[in-house]
């Protein structure tokens, strides 16, 4: 079986993307099977489906070395610094946000690990003015996505692998939460400046007690309370939510389940 770009973007309207949605994509590509022109038609046919008015998105972090240089402070001199048009998103979230980043029109956000791309009519809007501290906080791609009622699609990607969901790790009420400080260099005007950066960790559990997959786990039971829907594109098995209702329903589901210490 190949996929066409046609057949593709009946999927996406089967599974309940529609004109002028605002679509934060996770995708395992391998999974859909044999595309008839690859990725570029995928994603047009994700183009096809939001419509002029529609945009797509990926999460890029990048490929930063900082487990690299942390260890070996004399190699600083020769990291290249975040450049938001130039650096490539990092190879952990698959091919698709550099596929997606590379297509013409799209643009980045510049708030390095958080970093996000968008295509479509709302590009710039939503890659403006990323915070570079708790880059996953309101003033990012998430806080716009939830903003503007977006949608989150699943594309053959692991539940666990939902970033939105650091969204609202930020927004959660919840003690002793993980806070992470570290250096990274970034293009200021032009020159490598060397900036000290804060966030929630999103390396791990943002705190002590929760599964390392904890984020399937929020998706699985936002799915049985009759949330979000369930479907296939291509050969990959699919789910599509709501950004602003799988956020509030993440934050309660923290602060019902993480308790207060004793």
């Amino acid at each position: 079986m190949v996929w066409t770009r046609a057949v593709l973007a009946g999927q996406f309207a089967d599974i309940g993307i529609a004109a002028g949605d605002a679509v934060f994509v996770h995708a395992g590509l391998r999974s859909v099977g044999t595309v008839l022109g690859g990725v570029d038609a995928l994603i047009a046919a994700l183009r096809d489906a939001v419509g002029s008015q529609g945009t797509i998105l990926g999460y890029c972090d990048w490929q930063s070395g900082e487990e690299i240089y942390e260890e070996e402070p004399g190699l600083r001199s020769h990291v290249l610094p975040f450049d938001p048009s130039a650096s490539r998103s990092i190879r952990d979230n698959g091919a698709f946000p550099e596929m997606l980043r590379t297509t013409p029109g799209a643009l980045r956000s510049a708030s390095p690990g958080a970093s996000c791309t968008a295509l479509g009519a709302r590009a710039a809007w939503f890659t403006a003015d990323h915070a570079l501290d708790y880059g996953y906080g309101p003033q990012s791609p998430f806080g716009k996505l939830v903003e503007a009622s977006g949608k989150v699609l699943m594309l053959g990607a692991p539940l666990d692998t939902m970033t939105l969901l650091h969204h609202a790790e930020h927004l959660a009420d919840i003690p002793n939460k993980r806070i992470k400080r570290y250096e990274a260099p970034i293009l200021v005007d032009g020159q490598t400046v060397w900036r000290q950066f804060e966030e929630f960790d999103t390396s791990q559990t943002v705190v002590d007690g929760l599964a390392d997959d904890y984020f399937a786990i929020i998706v699985e039971a936002f799915l049985a309370s009759g949330q979000g829907r369930r479907g296939t594109i291509g050969f990959a098995p699919c789910v599509l939510v709501s950004a602003p209702a799988i956020v509030a329903f993440a934050v309660d589901w923290l602060q019902t389940t993480v308790l207060p210490p004793a």
